[in-house]
């Protein structure tokens, strides 16, 4: 970060330095008071920027942001905020440390604690687990109900019981919270704008005009019958380019892709991808139109089940959050660890069930860790290209036959191209450290690691898919379960074929 006019040092007057000793002490000592901020504060203008991006003289506002909720100035912080456009606070949020911008929501008032509500799920909930119970109501009632729903979701069970009755939407709320959780009900928007098919455009135009401000965003006009089951939809371009008095039954898309109540949310997404689907709505069991999924929840799964993948393949459980408790780290991640140890364990039985070999030719052992670390790598490179097809619908398990006939086919050739390269060091090594028949240890290095390297692909490209045709997320497949399994095989493998052609 660039420096700011409240980070520049001021030097220190020598003759001042019994004072400057009694202030250290006091600062040490003595009860922690709020601290004047600096004299010179930078103005607190937020400048346009691309999304996603930190320009200069935004950096600059946000040091000195810290600065002065570090220095406790909410008098002087909190006006120029007010001034600020909602987006503009927001931005701030997210570039702000997190115990800053915990403190930033603490000084909001009601009203302009609303802005969280535009901040991102997780984020959001992090700074809402401090929040009081008449905070959370204001906060809560600017979401959108299926926002609402999640982030109560987040609450404990207790905070729920108290928080729910007092939000406006109460109903709503508590009739999405009865849904499974991370099923397309959970996370659709009982908002949507029907119309019946004898309807003109001129009607449909002047009813979403009269009801705008509880429509919220518009995404499509779905045409149904008496029993709301729907019959086709029409985007907006169509409302704008025909005649105010087309009915909409005969110009209505009947290409109508709808989800039920119980489908998963990841299915959720790939249909909407499969479809190229801005909205997907949700009907229920008789197949009447109870909700639409918004592009925004859509691109929310998108990245929930991302990150779900991302800590599933790192051992780490579902719901692990950055501002975790020390317990919580623990308990969530000592598992995997302790199944790692036991991998590992494993491993090393094997390598000690080849002492003999090991004490006949001691450089063998240099040999251990390289086909284990290429066998991991192999398995891990083939495993995640199977669990991203998976999830975005391009590989199922009927493409078991012909991916892993392909991933064999690189395996081979990349094997050739390492083992080569593996050998000519080998032989390369040989001129000058004194090793027992070299030819015949760089064919044995070689060979192994192209078998374990075609191994650890089979099984990579392999178990997934199993995984997935069983019910189990594929991601569980990867991480620590591949790669330790590859290191027990990877270890075994090369021992045989020391045995067969080496000793």
């Amino acid at each position: 970060m660039q420096p700011s006019a409240l980070r520049q040092r001021t030097r220190v007057d020598p003759e001042r330095s019994c004072l400057n000793l009694v202030a250290n002490f006091r600062s040490r000592h003595m009860p922690l008071t709020p601290t004047t901020p600096p004299a010179q504060t930078p103005p607190l203008v937020w400048t346009r920027s691309h999304l996603g991006e930190l320009s200069a003289a935004n950096r600059v506002v946000v040091d000195a942001a810290a600065q002065l909720i570090k220095a406790g100035a909410r008098t002087t912080l909190m006006p120029a905020l007010q001034a600020w456009p909602p987006t503009h606070v927001v931005e701030l949020f997210v570039h702000l440390p997190l115990k800053r911008a915990r403190v930033l929501f603490r000084w909001l008032d009601p009203e302009q604690a609303r802005v969280i509500a535009e901040l991102d799920d997780t984020f959001r909930d992090v700074l809402l687990a401090d929040a009081t119970v008449e905070r959370l109501v204001h906060v809560i009632d600017a979401l959108e109900p299926e926002e609402a729903a999640a982030a109560l979701a987040q609450l404990p069970k207790a905070l729920r019981k108290r928080v729910l009755p007092l939000l406006q939407g109460h109903t709503t709320i508590t009739e999405l919270a009865s849904f499974e959780a991370e099923s397309a009900a959970s996370i659709m928007s009982p908002k949507f704008v029907v119309v019946p098919p004898d309807w003109t455009v001129g009607q449909t135009i002047e009813e979403i005009r009269a009801h705008a401000h509880t429509i919220g965003r518009l995404y499509a006009v779905y045409v149904v019958d008496a029993e709301r089951r729907p019959l086709g939809y029409l985007r907006l371009r169509d409302l704008l380019l025909q005649p105010d008095t087309e009915r909409v039954g005969d110009m209505m898309h009947t290409d109508f892709i709808a989800v039920g109540p119980d489908t998963d949310q990841e299915e959720v997404a790939r249909i909407a991808e499969r479809y190229e689907l801005s909205v997907v709505p949700v009907v229920d069991r008789v197949g009447r139109l109870i909700g639409r999924i918004t592009p925004q929840r859509l691109e929310q799964v998108i990245r929930d089940e991302a990150a779900e993948d991302m800590k599933r393949m790192s051992g780490l459980p579902r719901d692990a959050r950055p501002d975790e408790s020390i317990g919580r780290i623990v308990r969530g991640r000592v598992p995997w660890l302790l199944l790692g140890l036991a991998g590992a364990t494993l491993s090393a039985a094997v390598v000690g069930a080849f002492e003999d070999q090991l004490a006949r030719a001691a450089i063998l052992a240099t040999f251990i860790p390289i086909v284990m670390s290429s066998a991991g790598n192999a398995g891990i490179q083939a495993s995640t290209v199977a669990v991203q097809g998976l999830s975005t619908g391009t590989v199922t398990f009927d493409d078991l036959g012909w991916r892993l006939g392909k991933e064999l086919l690189a395996a081979l050739a990349n094997g050739a191209i390492a083992a080569g390269v593996l050998m000519a060091l080998v032989l390369f090594m040989a001129q000058w450290v004194e090793v027992g028949n070299p030819v015949r240890l760089a064919l044995t290095a070689g060979l192994a690691l192209t078998t374990v390297i075609t191994l650890a692909v089979a099984v990579g490209a392999t178990i997934p898919l199993v995984l997935d045709r069983l019910g189990i997320d594929p991601a569980m497949a990867t991480g620590v379960f591949i790669t330790t399994g590859n290191d027990i095989m990877a270890v075994a493998v090369f021992f045989l074929m020391v045995s067969l052609i080496y000793l």
